[in-house]
């Protein structure tokens, strides 16, 4: 026995490592669930607003849900219209981009006193000797097209999850025929439901607000794309501090690339970035609130591990898959200590273990 503490530790080590490599392996697979799973969340929210409003409150929930579920599908079907044609669209001015980008390192050269072309020489011989703009834009935009192959299959997922997810009280009832621990699940389920239900939905409210922000803005300094742009910075907002400063390099580099200005790429990035910081310093703290208790080092490391897992999407769902981990592991006393330690106030998860 004196050896059970290191083979507990070894398993633990083990399993862990074997679900990593199952969800690396499996991500073609998961990943479109996965999805599914955290949409029902978010489309369970909007079902409970639209239940609060006068024009809707009378009609039955599947009728609801039905809806949810065609507006869904509506808004998926519109944004990959939006990005298939931008994408096309982007690759056949890439030419005029090439200019003006050429235009403005004369510009800058001229600026700091430099030889003709030395800005230039020095970043073709940093890109294995080419400067090709349509290349980055094909490299660069090329996986966004594929995100169609893969959406198809998520809707359905959803579509199906959604319609079955009133069955699934009485299914926690049958499979645990111990009414105790039947009732711990059905409460578990509960407190995922109601905290990533609504973190989601805010956060999605939010994303709204700052992508029309955004859109105004480039619209105003007639950026290219501006709708595009727009939707990448609403959806790289859903990734923890580093999505939305993410999602504004790209329509700032197009901007310098469009119109070879210094002056109005910079009034671009800093109208972007004002937004960026009054959403992200003022107005989400204040509508986001307590939904989740996790510490800023732990959403970092799940960024971080979702991100080398399944890329882009996985630090999308990061951090409400990382939530559901500790709210599922925070309901069982042998676990429950580990939840305190990641958790970012300790006054709720410490009352729940007293």
């Amino acid at each position: 026995m004196q050896n059970a503490p290191l083979l507990k530790l070894f398993l633990i080590v083990f399993t862990t490592i074997g679900i990593g490599w199952i969800l690396a392996v499996g991500q073609s697979v998961i990943l479109p669930i996965v999805t599914a799973i955290i949409l029902v969340y978010l489309l369970g929210m909007a079902v409970t607003q639209l239940r609060r409003l006068p024009l809707f409150r009378a009609l039955p929930s599947v009728v609801l849900n039905i809806l949810a579920l065609v507006v869904f599908g509506a808004v998926v079907y519109a944004l990959s219209v939006v990005i298939s044609s931008t994408v096309r669209d982007m690759i056949d001015r890439a030419p005029g981009y090439q200019d003006n980008i050429n235009t403005m390192l004369a510009q800058v050269e001229g600026m700091l006193g430099l030889p003709a072309n030395s800005i230039l020489d020095e970043i073709v011989a940093a890109t294995a000797g080419v400067l090709d703009v349509r290349e980055f834009l094909l490299a660069i935009l090329g996986g966004a097209t594929s995100i169609g192959a893969s959406a198809f299959m998520v809707v359905l997922y959803t579509a199906f999850l959604f319609a079955e997810k009133g069955k699934f009280t009485s299914k926690i009832f049958a499979a645990f025929p111990d009414s105790d621990q039947a009732r711990l699940v059905e409460a578990t389920v509960a407190d995922i439901n109601r905290r990533i239900g609504e973190y989601l939905g805010i956060k999605t409210l939010v994303n709204i607000i700052l992508a029309t922000a955004c859109w105004a803005v480039m619209v105003v300094l007639g950026t290219d794309f501006a709708l595009f742009w727009a939707i990448a910075i609403g959806l790289a907002n859903y990734i923890p501090y580093v999505g939305s400063w993410i999602g504004v390099v790209f329509p700032v580099a197009l901007s310098a690339a469009q119109t070879g200005s210094l002056w109005q790429t910079f009034v671009l990035a800093a109208l972007l970035t004002t937004a960026q910081i009054l959403v992200g310093n003022y107005l989400e703290p204040r509508m986001i609130g307590r939904q989740l208790n996790l510490s800023p080092f732990v959403v970092i490391v799940a960024l971080a591990v979702w991100s080398s897992l399944w890329g882009i999407a996985g630090a999308v769902l990061a951090v409400p898959m990382t939530s559901m981990l500790v709210i599922i592991l925070s309901q069982y006393p042998a676990t429950r200590p580990f939840t305190v330690m990641i958790a970012d106030r300790i006054d709720d998860e410490a009352a729940a273990a007293g």
